[in-house]
């Protein structure tokens, strides 16, 4: 085998090695498998519990139904060192706090889980001050 085919060769099993590693990096960050893009759902709820550890923050949240049955929502959020970034705490969301989310639906039968949330107080102030209320406008497809 020539240098050139050898170079070649291991250029192009570095570059396959390298793609499939990637592929469940990929995969991992993929809402749409679990959470239905096309659906919006609004709750409004008690903070029961606030998980802020890798890979994903998880937030509880306590929601009345119309005949006042108690039914525990589960939030998906992103992973701590990004909400760092933007402010946020393991104090940012204290126990009983009220707050406002609406975000994407579960596609789990029976499940009450929600993703890629916008959330706010219960009055409609951001939850961290100076925090961002609006949705950012997505650009079209």
């Amino acid at each position: 085998m020539t240098t050139r085919r050898l170079l070649a060769a291991a250029t192009l099993a570095t570059s396959l090695g390298v793609a499939l590693m990637m592929t469940p990096v990929i995969a991992h960050h993929a809402s749409g498998p679990f959470y239905d893009p096309d659906r919006r759902v609004e709750i409004e709820g008690t903070v029961k519990r606030f998980v802020f550890r890798n890979p994903h923050a998880f937030l509880f949240v306590d929601v009345a139904d119309a005949n006042g049955a108690m039914t525990e929502w589960q939030i998906e959020l992103g992973a701590p060192v990004s909400l760092q970034r933007t402010g946020w705490t393991p104090d940012s969301l204290p126990l009983g706090m009220v707050v406002k989310v609406s975000g994407q639906p579960s596609r789990a039968e029976g499940s009450t889980g929600l993703c890629c949330v916008r959330m706010t107080r219960q009055d409609g102030s951001p939850v961290l001050s100076g925090g961002r209320v609006e949705e950012a406008v997505q650009p079209p497809r």
